[in-house]
């Protein structure tokens, strides 16, 4: 897209908005007055005089407070954001005459007017987000210093969970208005890969960002060379993962910056990034940036007013469900309405206010998650109104950083979405059959085991945002030790002691046993030690087919009717892979034989009709394993990049790493790296 022309500095659009701001300004300050007994008013134009203060003030005591603030470190930049509007208007009303007020009042009148004004904002523009990026298209920022601004740059946009048939339905009934726009125009083309095994998000952004998906057999396995567990979303095991995997020449190694991901694709500054959230303070311009977010009243007090707003839709769409007796459907937790607001506001926001900055410094490649659309569908389906809505709001993000890219960016930008994996749904394993995986498993070894099923995912994503926001450790170590409690309750109530040295863990719909032992388990060692596993298993109604390898090396998957060895393509009976498409053998033999994989992995059966799986997790909808369209994502490239890409079928994140790679090339990226 071709950068525009610089416009003239104040054109009647601005006006008439400024105007607009003034009024809307004014009324949420005569109803402070009337809210707040502290705050008096004797005459009410001094209202009208104070609201054009306020918003004067605000051109040069905000950038003042950000400024110094962002020099002092990240608690300073918190307090200044989140007090600045405060002061603003506190000095605001103190200096005209015929109000009084105290500060405090002043604060709340500021969070009564960023209320009202984003309710008068969300009247004003149909509920469209023209507030907000007109505001970061108007933010200043240092004029940019590039030396090859006749270089592309490329935005790698990650609409998390998204399956091929979801978005290609959504764009057929135009619920995605941008997307469809794009595709029909011929500026964009829609494609589909096939996500490894597991299908998590893990092994996907390992695979796209550093080119390879070894060694991550699920979203959290037992480690035997750790002899602990490994949560792909703890920001220590995210490092231990990207330290494995990485070779210095991921793919945001060239002037990159990686946001809101588990690993860093080696970019030379990473924000919301698991993998270094923990190793890294940030710069002062970062701080800048999150100084800005956080005091402007587009930012910060628009986020928080929505996120209000978005738990209080949760609430009332899950009662919905509930009073439809919708089905497959979970009991959907005030935590949950928390973590959704959080994804699909206030991180929303975030990420775009940060993208916005960085192209106009000239960043190379930034490869972004927004995670709206899986957060909401492991909750509520696939297809429910409040996940297609999801799925809206991340496609009205993709038309702001279309605009913004026209305005004002350092040089001409693409953009890439994709999805790092599909996503299946049904009733979860437990309520189809009135126990655990883990409790199944241990009838069958008559032995205790742990079982972790605890879904935890979210927490990962609200302790980065606690961590990179404050730049201290222990409001993050507050929200890990809320995840880390939910799974100890899960070990505590499936083995009783916690001690046991059998774990089974859920991931999706795909299951894990892992004996703790530093040697893997074979498929004639099982059998010796647990008789009763395997075929207790493959005859469950509830399981698609066992998997492990053998004495030999060689791998196996096992279903009711039959087995197929996977080495040699040799099938007895019925081969229990059938109902997982032809690629099941593929990417399950590429899975089992890495050194990292559990003893026995387990995945659910895949309804013929509905495509339902059953989660071991507490989810409606799932990805981890196979079946139904978790296997299915979507690649949306530009018209100018298509010819990059092949006609076979993509397969794994690492051979779309590869794409991605020819891409950058082709724009003239990754000529220095070593």
């Amino acid at each position: 897209m071709a950068q525009s022309e610089r416009t003239r500095f104040l054109r009647w659009g601005d006006v008439v908005r400024l105007l607009v701001a003034w009024v809307v300004s004014a009324a949420a300050l005569g109803l402070a007055a009337w809210l707040l007994d502290d705050l008096s008013v004797s005459d009410p134009w001094a209202i009208v005089v104070a609201a054009a203060v306020v918003g004067l003030f605000g051109l040069f005591v905000r950038p003042a407070l950000i400024a110094v603030t962002a020099r002092i470190g990240w608690i300073a930049v918190v307090l200044g954001g989140l007090l600045s509007q405060a002061i603003v208007v506190y000095l605001a009303l103190d200096t005209v005459p015929g109000i009084e007020t105290t500060f405090w009042a002043a604060f709340w009148a500021s969070w009564i007017a960023a209320a009202f004004g984003t309710a008068a904002a969300w009247l004003g523009t149909s509920g469209t987000d023209d507030a907000f990026t007109s505001s970061l298209i108007r933010r200043r920022v240092p004029k940019s210093t590039i030396t090859d601004p006749e270089v592309d740059g490329v935005v790698f946009v990650q609409i998390d969970g998204v399956p091929f048939p979801v978005l290609r339905w959504a764009i057929q009934a135009g619920a995605v208005p941008t997307i469809r726009k794009w595709v029909s125009n011929g500026d964009y083309h829609l494609r589909e890969w096939t996500p490894q095994m597991p299908c998590t998000t893990p092994a996907s952004q390992l695979g796209i960002l550093h080119g390879t998906v070894d060694r991550v057999p699920a979203f959290r396995w037992y480690d035997r060379e750790l002899g602990r567990m490994l949560v792909a979303n703890k920001p220590a095991d995210a490092a231990v993962i990207e330290e494995r995997a990485t070779n210095g020449r991921g793919l945001l190694a060239d002037d990159g910056l990686s946001l809101s991901n588990l690993f860093t694709g080696d970019a030379e500054r990473s924000i919301l990034t698991m993998s270094r959230v923990k190793y890294s303070r940030g710069t002062t311009q970062l701080r800048t940036t999150f100084g800005w977010f956080l005091s402007n009243p587009q930012g910060f007090a628009r986020g928080f007013v929505r996120t209000v707003a978005e738990i209080v839709k949760e609430r009332w769409q899950a009662a919905r469900q509930n009073r439809r007796d919708l089905m497959p459907r979970i009991e959907r937790s005030w935590t949950f309405a928390a973590l959704r607001a959080v994804t699909n506001v206030l991180l929303r926001d975030l990420n775009t206010a940060v993208i916005s900055e960085e192209m106009r410094k000239g960043t190379k490649a930034i490869y972004v998650d927004y995670l709206d659309y899986d957060e909401i569908a492991h909750h509520a389906g696939m297809f429910r109104p409040e996940t297609l809505g999801a799925l809206d709001g991340v496609d009205r993000v993709l038309a702001t950083l279309h605009r913004l890219a026209s305005q004002g960016a350092a040089r001409r930008y693409h953009f890439v979405i994709l999805s790092d994996h599909g996503q299946s749904q049904g009733q979860s394993f437990e309520d189809r059959y009135g126990l655990e995986l883990g409790e199944l498993c241990s009838e069958l070894i008559h032995a205790p085991v742990e079982s972790i099923t605890a879904p935890v995912e979210g927490w990962g994503h609200a302790e980065a945002i606690a961590e990179d926001a404050t730049g201290t450790g222990a409001l993050a170590s507050k929200v890990a030790d809320r995840a880390a409690k939910t799974v100890q309750k899960q070990v505590a109530a499936g083995a009783g002691s916690g001690e046991s040295e059998i774990t089974v863990l859920g991931s999706g719909n795909l299951g894990l046993l892992y004996a703790h032992r530093p040697v893997r388990m074979t498929l004639e060692t099982i059998r010796a030690e647990w008789p009763s596993i395997i075929d207790g298993l493959r005859f469950h109604p509830g399981i698609g087919f066992v998997a492990c390898i053998d004495d030999a090396g060689q791998a196996w998957a096992f279903g009711d009717q039959g087995s197929i060895c996977l080495d040699t393509g040799v099938v007895e009976g019925v081969d229990p892979l059938l109902p997982f498409g032809d690629h099941a053998a593929r990417v399950l033999i590429r899975a089992v034989k890495m050194a990292e994989s559990p003893d026995l992995y387990i995945n659910s059966l895949v309804d013929p009709t509905t495509l339902d799986v059953a989660a071991f997790e507490h989810l409606v909808g799932a990805h981890g394993g196979l079946g139904g369209w978790q296997d299915r994502a979507v690649l949306l490239v530009p018209d100018e990049l298509i010819h990059l890409v092949p006609d076979e079928q993509i397969e794994g994140g690492d051979q779309l790493h590869n794409l991605f790679v020819s891409m950058l090339e082709s724009l003239g990226h990754r000529r220095n790296l070593p």
